[in-house]
């Protein structure tokens, strides 16, 4: 029996747009009209940028561990932790020796993100 079309699945799921966000971490993107949804891989010991970015962000570690990063702040953070971002405040993620999937949900949905890609788009990154 074949799922119906608006069922999707967390792993392994192509018809996520791919978007592989640095090294190390990659995504699959599910867009909608009013939110969009992410699911991102986080290799072991990898960064994301530090950035920020007009759409407010919400995140669910789904499984393993990761360093949250926001506004200077560092949080560990273990699977069943979630956070919340505001529009336009730095933020990032990192790991140690664990990998880490992690669920982003933005609203609305960013633009450069409906079709394939390399990076956080038009996101405002921090150096530094």
């Amino acid at each position: 029996m074949s799922k119906a079309p608006w069922v999707f699945q967390l792993h392994g799921d192509a018809r996520g747009i791919a978007r592989k966000l640095g090294a190390g971490i990659d995504a699959r993107i599910f867009p909608g009209e009013r939110v969009m949804l992410s699911v991102v891989r986080v290799e072991p010991n990898s960064s994301g940028t530090i950035h920020s970015h007009p759409e407010e962000q919400w995140g669910v570690l789904l499984e393993g561990r990761c360093t949250r990063i926001q506004n200077g702040e560092e949080v560990e953070a273990t699977a069943g932790d979630f956070w919340y971002t505001p529009g336009g405040v730095s933020h990032g993620v990192r790991t140690g020796a664990t990998s880490a999937v992690i669920l982003d949900i933005f609203s609305p949905p960013r633009a450069e993100y409906r079709q394939a890609g390399e990076g956080f788009g038009t996101a405002v990154t921090k150096t530094g």
